[in-house]
């Protein structure tokens, strides 16, 4: 297997990168928060009913804030991502082979081997390719050729990392 295709400077894809790797390490985020805002509402909806209510109500609404903002606390940090990655807009290319991938951007390049990667997630527009538990880069599939994302698709999936 042989692949190879260019990137080019388009200011909004570097933040699409950055928000495709951040999604993965914060969605825990939006799960706590979601948590604590729910037990926070059924806290406040049940202290309602009780003389002690009104000690607990101030805990129970800080309980419901502390949730919202923990769940609002990744679509910032995503948003701040694409808005400051914008100025890393350089043109680059991705040469995948059986052994490794090798990335270019700019004038830096870095390669990662296939066989140091454990796992990759599918999601609508890239392949996160992860070293141990962290994700390391992503293969950009709209900017392959549909033969190639099939034949990458392929050998991922015989590796058993799809």
């Amino acid at each position: 297997m042989h692949i190879r295709f260019d990137v080019p400077a388009d200011p909004a894809y570097p933040g699409r990168v950055a928000a495709a790797l951040s999604s993965v390490r914060l969605r825990k985020y939006g799960y706590v928060g979601a948590a604590l805002a729910a037990v926070g509402a059924i806290g406040l909806a049940v202290s309602r009913g009780f003389a002690w209510g009104d000690q607990v109500s101030s805990l129970c609404m800080a309980m419901v804030v502390g949730g919202v903002l923990s769940m609002l606390y990744s679509p910032w940090v995503r948003w701040r991502a694409r808005r400051r990655s914008g100025r890393y807009a350089v043109e680059g290319a991705y040469d995948i082979t059986d052994d490794n991938i090798m990335m270019r951007s700019g004038s830096e390049s870095g390669g990662i081997a296939w066989d140091g990667v454990t796992q990759v997630r599918d999601t609508p527009e890239f392949w996160i390719l992860y070293v141990g538990r962290m994700p390391a880069t992503v293969i950009p599939r709209r900017l392959m050729s549909a033969e190639d994302a099939g034949t990458l698709r392929t050998y991922m999936a015989e590796r058993g990392l799809l």
